[in-house]
């Protein structure tokens, strides 16, 4: 099937009972599915008038107790970032999917691209952190947009599938399984107060309808979820928690493949660079380029870096000017080499071979 579809799928055998969505290249096939799917499955479907609605939408479907989604791209993303802060603040569990094209603006909507991973992660303005998961393949875009649901649920934040016209609009094999396994986020226990977390600094949930009384609003608040804005504590204490909840879990969240750990010159690769960094390495079997395959960015998992022991350089092939490129050469003393690429086609194995020639 389609990645977009795949997507779709993989929603919906996670429990998903809600989507709410505006039409944009080139994700519209994921909004397509769910209209004709969510539901015969006993959910809503909801086609807003823009994509500021959508979030608020899925927001207020998940304070319901629904695994709620959208999907989106770059022009769509942009609108969605003063709502994806709310949810962070709110701790609110959900899915956003954008399917990359070329930007800014406008730019390519029938074209790959992967320009939005600091804007996924820095989008919104203050300090918080969020959770990103990155397929390079159809049956990737079920099994971590089904992963997505658990971790928004698991760690009450907003929770985003980064993938991209090329593995949105390709068509592979995929297995579905039976069933899907959910983590549901943890109920709100008897005498605590809605957004008191306990030591793994993730409250208890409590949404609209289950009998207790929450407060929810994006003001500085306290754990009755009362604003309390001019207290500089009272925000230190909420924003360090907010931070910390996810960034304090990072080994749990990090999802990766090391290849070749003991290789001098290594590639790392999220999406679909990756695919050409593996018939690269099937061209060349003698262990001499290794592969560190991201299928979780954010958190970024520094530590997966130190795997590979006898680096001396780093390559990493982006669809786009160097984004990611910044977070490795953070953690390394070796040089990283950014191979970029726009205008929406992939790196050719031709055209990785000869960045192996010059910084090997």
């Amino acid at each position: 099937m389609q990645g977009n579809a795949a997507c779709a799928e993989g929603a919906l055998a996670a429990g998903c009972r809600f989507f709410g969505g505006y039409p944009i290249t080139p994700s519209t096939e994921i909004a397509e599915a769910m209209a004709r799917k969510l539901p015969k499955a006993g959910g809503v479907f909801i086609s807003m008038e823009d994509e500021l609605a959508s979030i608020a939408a899925v927001i207020g479907a998940a304070w319901t107790g629904v695994r709620a989604m959208t999907a989106t791209s770059g022009p769509g993303f942009s609108l969605m970032m003063e709502n994806i802060g709310y949810a962070a603040m709110t701790e609110t569990p959900c899915v956003i999917v954008n399917i990359q094209r070329g930007g800014p603006s406008t730019g390519q909507p029938t074209r790959a691209a992967q320009g939005d991973m600091l804007q996924c992660r820095f989008g919104s303005h203050g300090d918080y952190s969020i959770i990103a998961v990155t397929p390079n393949s159809v049956q990737e875009m079920f099994d971590l947009t089904a992963k997505a649901f658990d971790l928004a649920d698991r760690f009450r934040v907003p929770t985003f599938v980064m993938s991209d016209e090329i593995v949105g609009h390709m068509r592979e094999r995929v297995t579905i399984p039976d069933a899907v396994e959910a983590e549901r986020s943890s109920p709100l226990a008897d005498g605590s107060l809605p957004f008191e977390a306990g030591d793994n600094g993730i409250p208890g949930f409590a949404p609209f309808g289950s009998g207790r009384a929450v407060h929810v609003t994006g003001l500085t608040h306290d754990e009755r979820g009362y604003p309390d804005t001019t207290d500089p504590e009272a925000h230190d204490r909420l924003v360090r928690r907010l931070v910390a909840k996810v960034e304090s879990a990072r080994r749990e969240i990090a999802d990766y493949e090391v290849v070749n750990p003991d290789a001098e010159t290594v590639f790392v690769t999220y999406g679909p660079p990756s695919r050409t960094v593996e018939q690269v390495m099937r061209d060349r079997p003698d262990d001499s380029i290794g592969h560190l395959r991201l299928r979780v960015v954010w958190p970024f998992p520094e530590f997966a870096l130190q795997e590979f022991s006898n680096a001396k350089t780093f390559l990493m092939p982006e669809l786009n000017m160097g984004q990611m490129v910044r977070e490795v050469q953070r953690h390394v003393d070796q040089p990283v080499i950014s191979i970029p690429k726009i205008g929406g086609e992939l790196h050719t194995p031709a055209e990785l071979v000869r960045a192996l020639g010059v910084y090997r």
